[in-house]
C-alpha cells in the first residue's frame, strides 16, 4: 500500500509538472484570483476575532462593550462582506474563464500532435478512444485548472493562520487539535487512491462506448441490411453495464470517503467542545478565546474537509492529464515538425532500394529486399495475387509508414531526408474507398487547395469528368453532400476524389484500386477522368480489374516472393508466365 501511495504521488508530480506550462501562462489571471483568494480567506478568519473581541470585552471588563465597539465590529464586518463579495464574484468569473481557456488549449494541442501521430498508432488505436480523450477526459480539466491552485492556497493560509491565532490563545489546545488532523489525512489515503483508479477505468469505460457508437452508427447502412439491430442494441448494453458498475465502484470509495471525513470532523468537533470545556473550567482560557476556537474550529474543519472533498475534483483532472500525456508522449512522424528538405520542384523519378517491411505487431515481413525504379512521366501498373505488398508500397512512398530496411528515393533524394510536407505536397492519391469530409461539393474538391478561385476550381472537375452531374443539381457546387458523401453514387464520389487531385496538380500520382468497387459505366466514365489525370504524371496504379492497365508503360507482378515478372502488357502475355494467366482467368469472370 506504501508502495502503490508512493508511486501516486510521483505520478502525481510528473503529471503536475506538465500542467505546469498551460497554469503558467495564465499567471495574470492566477495571480489577481489567488489575491482575491487571500481577501476572502482574511474575512472568514476575521469573524472570529470580532466574536473573541466582544466576548471577552462583555464578559471580563464592565463598561468595555460599548455601542462604539459594537458599531465599529459591524462595519469593519460589513466592509469585509463586501469586498469578499466582490472577490468572490471574480474568482466565480474569471477563474473559471481561466480553467476554460487552460482547457481549450490542451484540447487544441491534442488535436494538433494527433494530426502528427503515424499510421501505425491509428491501426491500434480506436477513433472513438481519441475521441473520448479528446472531449469528455478534458471537461473536468476547467474545474481543476481554477480551483487546484486556489483551494491548496486558501486551505494552506487557513491552516496557518488558525494555528497561529490557536497558538496565542492557547497553545496546548492548539497542539491537540492540529495532531489529531494528520489520522484524518491517513485514513481517507485508501479510497482516494483507489477513487483515482476507478476514474481512470470509467474514462476507459467511456471511450469503449464511444467507440462502439461511433462503430455501429457509421455502419449503420450495413446493421439494417442485416437486421443485426437487436445484436448491436445488446452490445451498446453490454458497454453500458460495464461502465455503470466502474461508476458503481467509484461512487462506493467516495461514499467510505465521505463518511470517513464526517466521522473525524465529529470527533475533531466534540475534542475541542471538551478540551476547551476542561481549559474554560480550569481558568485558563476566557470566554471570549473559547469560543473564538469553536468558531475556529469550524473554519479550519470546512477548509480541510473543503480541500478533501477537492480530492475528488483532483483525481478527475489527473485523469484527464493523466489520459492527455500518453497521447502527447507518442512520437510524432518523422517530419512532422517541419524537419527536412523541402524540394521546391519535384520531377517524380522513384526508386525502392532493397526495401524491407513488416507490419509492426506481426512477424511475417509482406516483402524483403524489394528493388523498383520507376522514370519520371512513367506509368507502372503493380498486379499479382492479394497479400503481395502491393498496397503497401503505395504507403510507404508518402511515409505513411517507415521502411524496416532499405531506402526509398524520390528525384535522387531519400524520402526520409525530405519534410513530410514536401514530399506528400508532391503526391496525389485516388483510392477505392473515398472518403469526402461532410459539408459541400466545393469544399471537397478545394480541400487541398481552400485558395482556390472558384475557375480553377470549376477546371478541376471538368477534368475530372463532375461537371456535368455537379452542375445538374439544384444548389450546383454548394450541394451538401451528408456523411461521408452518402447522398451522392460511387462514380460521382470517386470524380469528385479526382477533381481534387487535379486542383492539387501532383507530379506523382498513385491510384489504389481506384475503379475496382464501381459498376462498368461508371467505371467507364472514372477511367477516362484518370487518364487525364495521368497524363504528364509519374502514376504508380494498383488494379485488380487487369483490363484498366493494358496501357501501362510497365506492369510488375508483385507476390509474396517480391517481383517476378515484368514488362509490358504484351510482353506478359506472350511470356506466358503468372500475369497471362490472372489476365486469362479475369477475361472469363
Amino acid at each position: 500500500m506504501e508502495k502503490r501511495a508512493k508511486g501516486t504521488f510521483q505520478k502525481n508530480k510528473m503529471l503536475l509538472r506538465r500542467f505546469l506550462p498551460y497554469l503558467r501562462a495564465e499567471r495574470k489571471t492566477l495571480a489577481l484570483d489567488l489575491g482575491c483568494a487571500s481577501l476572502t480567506t482574511v474575512c472568514e478568519i476575521v469573524l472570529p476575532l470580532i466574536v473573541r473581541r466582544i466576548t471577552n470585552a462583555g464578559t471580563m471588563q464592565t463598561g468595555v462593550l460599548t455601542t462604539r465597539l459594537i458599531l465599529t465590529a459591524v462595519a469593519v464586518y460589513v466592509a469585509l462582506r463586501v469586498i469578499d463579495a466582490v472577490a468572490a464574484y471574480f474568482m466565480a468569473t474569471q477563474g473559471h474563464y481561466m480553467g476554460c481557456r487552460i482547457e481549450t488549449r490542451m484540447r487544441e494541442d491534442l488535436f494538433a500532435h494527433l494530426q502528427k501521430l503515424s499510421f501505425s498508432y491509428y491501426d491500434n488505436n480506436k477513433i472513438g478512444q481519441l475521441m473520448s480523450r479528446l472531449t469528455s477526459d478534458l471537461f473536468d480539466l476547467t474545474e481543476f485548472a481554477h480551483h487546484m491552485p486556489e483551494e491548496v492556497f486558501i486551505t494552506t493560509i487557513k491552516i496557518v493562520a488558525c494555528l497561529a491565532i490557536f497558538i496565542s490563545m492557547n497553545g496546548l489546545l492548539a497542539l491537540i487539535v492540529f495532531a489529531f488532523m494528520p489520522f484524518m489525512f491517513v485514513f481517507t489515503k485508501r479510497n482516494r487512491v483507489r477513487m483515482r483508479e476507478a476514474f481512470k477505468e470509467s474514462r476507459h469505460r467511456v471511450g469503449e462506448i464511444n467507440a462502439q457508437t461511433e462503430n455501429s452508427l457509421l455502419g449503420i447502412r450495413v446493421v439494417k441490411s442485416f437486421a443485426t439491430e437487436d445484436s448491436e442494441i445488446e452490445k451498446f448494453r453490454a458497454g453500458s453495464s460495464q461502465y455503470f458498475s466502474v461508476k458503481q465502484g467509484s461512487y462506493r470509495y467516495m461514499g467510505r470517503f465521505q463518511t470517513t471525513v464526517r466521522l473525524f470532523d465529529g470527533g475533531l468537533y466534540i475534542l475541542c467542545v471538551a478540551a476547551g470545556a476542561f481549559f474554560l473550567k480550569a481558568g485558563k482560557t476566557t470566554p471570549g478565546d473559547f469560543t473564538a476556537m469553536l468558531l475556529m474550529v469550524s473554519t479550519l474543519i470546512a477548509s480541510v474537509r473543503r480541500l478533501i472533498d477537492f480530492s475528488e475534483q483532483f483525481n478527475r483532472g489527473m485523469t484527464g492529464i493523466e489520459r492527455f500525456a500518453e497521447v502527447m508522449d507518442v512520437a510524432g512522424e518523422p517530419g512532422s515538425e517541419g524537419e527536412g528538405v523541402d524540394l521546391d520542384e519535384i520531377q517524380g523519378e522513384i526508386e525502392f532500394r532493397d526495401v524491407s517491411f513488416t507490419y509492426e505487431g506481426t512477424e511475417k515481413p509482406v516483402f524483403e529486399h524489394l528493388d523498383l525504379f520507376i522514370r519520371k512521366g512513367e506509368s507502372v501498373a503493380i498486379v499479382g495475387p492479394s497479400g503481395g505488398g502491393k498496397t503497401t508500397i503505395c504507403n510507404l512512398i508518402p511515409r505513411f509508414y517507415t521502411c524496416n530496411g532499405g531506402d526509398i528515393l524520390l528525384d535522387g533524394h531519400s524520402i526520409y531526408d525530405l519534410s513530410l510536407r514536401s514530399l506528400r505536397r508532391g503526391i496525389g492519391i485516388v483510392q477505392q474507398d473515398v472518403y469526402l469530409f461532410s459539408g459541400t461539393i466545393r469544399d471537397n474538391i478545394c480541400y487541398g487547395k481552400p485558395d482556390a478561385t472558384d475557375e480553377q476550381m470549376r477546371r478541376a472537375a471538368a477534368r475530372a469528368g463532375a461537371a456535368e452531374f455537379i452542375e445538374a443539381l439544384a444548389d450546383g457546387y454548394d450541394t451538401y453532400i451528408g456523411e461521408r458523401g452518402v447522398k451522392l453514387s460511387g462514380g460521382q464520389k470517386q470524380r469528385i476524389s479526382i477533381a481534387r487531385v487535379f486542383l492539387k496538380d501532383p507530379p506523382v500520382l498513385i491510384l489504389d484500386e481506384a475503379t475496382s468497387a464501381l459498376d462498368n459505366e461508371s467505371e467507364r466514365m472514372v477511367q477516362q477522368s484518370l487518364e487525364e489525370l495521368m497524363r504528364g504524371r509519374t502514376t504508380l496504379t494498383i488494379a485488380h480489374r487487369l483490363t484498366t492497365i493494358r496501357n501501362a508503360s510497365e506492369i510488375l507482378v508483385l507476390t509474396e516472393d517480391g517481383i517476378v515478372e515484368q514488362g509490358s502488357h504484351r510482353e506478359l502475355i506472350e511470356k506466358g508466365g503468372l500475369y497471362s494467366e490472372l489476365y486469362s482467368l479475369y477475361a472469363t469472370l
